[in-house]
């Protein structure tokens, strides 16, 4: 449970820095003034997505999802005044892929929250002491190399300990590695083509 939870945001670490590149792309079929304001935003608005994945106090990570959304309702007003003056497919394709900027931040959030439930951690817990009291019962009269049955209840720490460390996003040691929105960033400060870097989508 907690692998797959893992997984799944890394996936969406992966989908935000393709489409995040894809509307940086898709920026050059707005009219200038307002393809220049965009990407100046999503420069900014990457910055965050980069801060989101680092290890933060509770206030601070409140504050960069406040900024973020804040970027996110500036890039859409950016947006509005010519997808109401000008409906054409390149209007209509950069339009979408705001829409999907939005939406993956949306996404990778609703994966943030999504941890192991409480009753799964008692089930476990009720688990492991059952196991361990069986254990103990049954070692009563063994009194030669008492401490292979310490192998047990440490092996179910660590296996907790693990899972526990999994599946804390925001602290922890194994955490999430923005590395392609870090790459994404160092490809849009350089000036090089985004296309490689995002899969090739466009």
């Amino acid at each position: 449970m907690a692998i797959a939870r893992y997984d799944l945001r890394q996936t969406y670490e992966e989908a935000e820095a393709n489409v995040i590149g894809t509307e940086f792309l898709r920026a050059d079929l707005l009219p200038s003034k307002t393809a220049a304001a965009i990407k100046g935003l999503l420069s900014e608005y990457l910055d965050q997505r980069i801060l989101f994945y680092s290890k933060q106090d509770y206030e601070t990570a409140r504050q960069i999802t406040q900024r973020t959304i804040a970027l996110e309702n500036a890039m859409w007003n950016e947006l509005l005044p010519v997808a109401r003056t000008q409906s054409t497919p390149a209007i209509a394709l950069a339009i979408s892929g705001m829409n999907d900027v939005i939406n993956s931040q949306g996404y990778t959030q609703t994966a943030w929250w999504n941890r192991i439930p409480t009753a799964a951690w008692w089930l476990m817990a009720a688990i492991a002491i059952g196991a361990n009291i069986l254990i103990g019962f049954g070692a009563r009269n063994f009194k030669h190399n008492v401490c292979l049955f310490m192998i047990f209840p440490m092996m179910i720490a660590i296996s907790f300990f693990l899972i526990a460390d999994i599946d804390s996003p925001r602290g922890g040691v194994i955490r999430i590695d923005p590395r392609n929105l870090i790459d994404l960033k160092h490809n849009m400060n350089a000036g090089q083509n985004l296309a490689p870097t995002i899969g090739g989508k466009k």
